[in-house]
């Protein structure tokens, strides 16, 4: 008997100066824009997956504040057929405040990311065709109408503290 599993993702909505950070990636559809999010990696926590794709994906570091909502959402690859559904933690975080800056030139982005943009509220509305998914704007328009929770409410077991895992 296979066990049904959805993806669980994390995606980070990065605000600096009223604008945002988000990636150009290549994906099966083609070139969309994405906030930074990845899936989550085997002993990882929600924190830490956040943090990891964000300096993966922008070469950013970043320090995750709150975490905005939790959405469950379905995607059919066109192509395959392949029925995926997704959990996906959005946080919102900030720029590290770290000497040097929170930026790391030179630093190679995730394959698949083309570039980064720093895009106001607006022109992230304007550019919704090219939206990875739906998930993109309504995460920006959660963040933006002051939704957050408190991290505290995330709990990771006894074995995450033992290797160093936890935030």
């Amino acid at each position: 008997m296979a066990i049904w599993k959805p993806s669980v993702t994390v995606a980070a909505v990065i605000e600096h100066d009223g604008r945002f950070l988000l990636v150009e990636e290549e994906t099966v559809e083609g070139v969309r824009l994405n906030q930074p999010a990845g899936h989550l990696d085997p002993g990882e926590t929600l924190e830490r997956a956040v943090v990891r794709e964000a300096l993966e994906e922008t070469a950013h570091h970043i320090e995750v504040i709150a975490g905005i909502g939790v959405y469950l959402s379905r995607f059919v690859h066109a192509d395959s057929g392949t029925d995926v559904t997704y959990l996906r933690f959005a946080f919102a975080c900030r720029l590290a405040a770290r000497p040097g800056g929170a930026f790391e030139p030179g630093r190679p982005l995730d394959r698949g990311i083309l570039r980064t943009h720093w895009f106001d509220a607006q022109t992230i509305r304007t550019r919704q065709a090219a939206h990875r998914s739906p998930l993109v704007m309504q995460t920006l328009d959660d963040y933006l109408a002051g939704r957050r929770f408190d991290l505290s409410v995330l709990h990771a077991g006894p074995e995450f503290v033992a290797q160093g895992l936890l935030s």
